[in-house]
């Protein structure tokens, strides 16, 4: 008996630097069977259908259309990268009231088609971001999933092994709280291989030094300012771990990622959507780890979390 298997859809909202580096990135993995790119502007994002088609004979066969709203009816996954984008000087909390009011026209086109599947989140700032599709679109909070700090951590584990000298891949550990200036790097749980990174040091690298972690960490969370000002934009990396997230999901590989999701009483926050470790699979997020943080941690990641509270507030005052 022949079984006829619904053929996987993603929609790209966006087709800027992110939007086109993330479809090109589904393309190359065989991620999707099917990729629809939406955008304001209908003859760019015509041109990037035809490019991306053309290069179907060397990647996977997936069938890449320009699109409408209409399409997110049937689609799997509607990834947002659309919005004004972060500018030299800017923080992402800067971009706030902007892109809330470019997401409540997305989101209410995309749930207007009868959208039934999950949301993925890119724009900045991520976290409110997340929160405000959440609440615009009435959708279960563990279908509205933002990137949170995947590529911090990603960032994390290069760095780290860059300096160790180790495959990232031996790298354990990650960043929580806003995917911005009040993120955290969770030491308290970092290990190369199966060592904590403090014992490895001890034992592997005597002349490692804290302030050397410290710098690291440092690198990280000012990524994206160093990048911006000698290219203008980050968008390689994001559009890999967003082709990431989209795997897991399509695949149903139930991995644990740092994805900004919504918190009701985790860690002793509840109401915001911030990075926090958790399984991801074919229904989106299935559950929060409550990873063991220290003392200063749990510190830090409640001061993040209160900031994004309180930066949260002008997202509401467009509805």
């Amino acid at each position: 008996m022949t079984v006829n298997k619904q053929p996987s859809r993603v929609v790209v909202i966006g087709t800027g630097n992110v939007g086109s580096s993330y479809a090109f990135s589904l393309i190359n993995q065989n991620i999707a069977d099917e990729m629809v790119l939406i955008d304001l502007n209908k003859e760019k994002t015509e041109g990037d259908a035809m490019d991306l088609n053309h290069g179907v004979p060397f990647g996977a066969p997936t069938k890449i259309w320009a699109g409408e709203y209409a399409d997110c009816k049937d689609a799997d996954i509607v990834v947002i990268t659309a919005g004004a984008n972060q500018q030299p000087g800017e923080t992402r909390l800067d971009l706030i009231e902007k892109n809330a009011k470019i997401f409540k026209v997305i989101v209410n086109s995309v749930m207007d088609s009868g959208f039934d599947g999950i949301f993925l989140i890119a724009t900045n700032p991520v976290d409110i971001l997340s929160y405000a599709t959440w609440k615009f679109s009435g959708l279960p909070m563990e279908r509205v999933i933002g990137s949170g700090t995947i590529l911090d951590t990603a960032r994390f584990r290069f760095m780290l092994g860059d300096y160790f000298g180790i495959d990232v891949r031996n790298i354990h550990g990650f960043i929580m709280g806003e995917h911005g200036d009040t993120e955290l790097p969770v030491w308290s749980q970092t290990r190369i291989g199966s060592e904590h990174v403090s014992r490895y040091m001890e034992k592997y690298k005597p002349d490692a030094t804290k302030e050397d972690l410290d710098k690291i960490f440092v690198n990280v969370r000012d990524a994206a300012y160093h990048i911006i000002e000698r290219k203008g934009a980050t968008h390689y990396a994001i559009a890999m771990g967003l082709a990431r997230l989209t795997r897991t999901i399509l695949r149903n590989e139930h991995s644990i990622l740092t994805v900004s999701t919504l918190l009701n009483g985790e860690y002793g926050l509840d109401d915001l959507y911030i990075g926090v470790p958790a399984i991801v699979s074919r229904n989106g997020v299935e559950r929060i780890v409550e990873t063991d943080l220290n003392e200063k941690e749990t510190r830090q990641l409640h001061h993040s979390a209160q900031v994004l509270k309180e930066a949260m507030k002008p997202v509401f005052e467009v509805e």
